[in-house]
């Protein structure tokens, strides 16, 4: 039997019918569910899922978005994370809503890649040298203004060298997940998933010198604020994340373990570049994976 954790966007309108098809499939896939708190209300069914060692895989109903906060409530439990994508552009999850039928069987036969992606573990310290904040990313950890318009001066090091001295509105630190989210709307590259890279990539950067930098899975980055205003913010996966006082230093370096995605055969990071982002033409962007293969 597959014990499967399920989370859910529940603004989507079509997600009670979700969980109902899901309501049907499950005992002819040998699957027993186990639903985060709020949407087992939702659901009407299933065991209520708080602890991450009680399942074997997840599933997640909405977007990327979802399936970020998915793999922080497993949090960094290697188990395969399963997207189903309610949404637009769900870049992260597996296949649309209208495929989950064929998702689901797949992999309950084990028709299926599982990858393993990098997240970056960040802290913050604080001025006495006490840390006050740790998290771990899946896509990135972003240090960036609040509400001032203005620019700020950012020391960015790695292992210990000064990189550079950002005058931006932030920086983003990803990894190579996250180098087609935020990153990329800064002007990062794109880095194939399954690597192990940190990529450094300033926000509206006040010169025409500098540029993203990619540094190795080794590397222990530090950001800290040279003129610090009174808001300053760190995020974590665009989700959630803290203030960032006088004094304070942020540190990222690769997370111990990783997430592990969920793809089907016949996929590729290139074709889901094409379908969600238009990379090199429009041809095929709407069309949706294969997944009958």
């Amino acid at each position: 039997m597959i014990r499967l954790g399920v989370v859910g966007h529940r603004g989507y309108a079509e997600l009670p019918a979700v969980l109902h098809t899901l309501h049907e499939l499950a005992p002819a896939l040998d699957m027993q569910l186990f639903f985060e708190d709020e949407l087992l209300t939702e659901a009407g069914y299933g065991e209520l899922l708080d602890d991450p060692s009680q399942i074997d895989a997840l599933l997640t109903l909405g977007g990327d978005g979802t399936l970020l906060r998915g793999a922080r409530l497993v949090n960094l439990h290697p188990v395969p994370i399963l997207g189903i994508n309610l949404g637009r552009l769900g870049f992260l999850t597996c296949c649309p809503v209208d495929h989950m039928p064929m998702a689901l069987m797949r992999f309950a036969r084990g028709d299926y890649a599982a990858e393993n992606r990098m997240v970056i573990d960040a802290r913050v310290v604080d001025a006495t040298g006490k840390e006050r904040g740790r998290w771990f990313a899946l896509n990135d950890i972003v240090l960036h203004k609040g509400g001032f318009a203005r620019v700020v001066s950012l020391r960015v090091t790695a292992n210990g060298e000064t990189i550079a001295v950002y005058g931006a509105d932030g920086v983003v630190l990803s990894t190579p997940t996250g180098s087609t989210a935020y990153s990329l709307s800064a002007g990062g590259p794109v880095v194939y998933p399954t690597l192990e890279t940190i990529c450094v990539t300033p926000i509206s950067a006040h010169t025409l010198a500098i540029r993203p930098v990619i540094l190795p899975p080794t590397a222990i980055v530090t950001v800290q604020a040279e003129d610090t205003p009174e808001e300053l913010l760190v995020t974590i996966d665009g989700q959630v994340g803290s203030n960032f006082g006088p004094g304070e230093t942020l540190t990222a370096r690769r997370g111990q373990g990783g997430v592990v995605i969920v793809r089907f055969p016949g996929g590729s990071f290139f074709s889901t570049l094409r379908q969600k982002l238009g990379w090199g033409g429009l041809a095929d962007r709407d069309r949706p994976p294969d997944l009958k293969n």
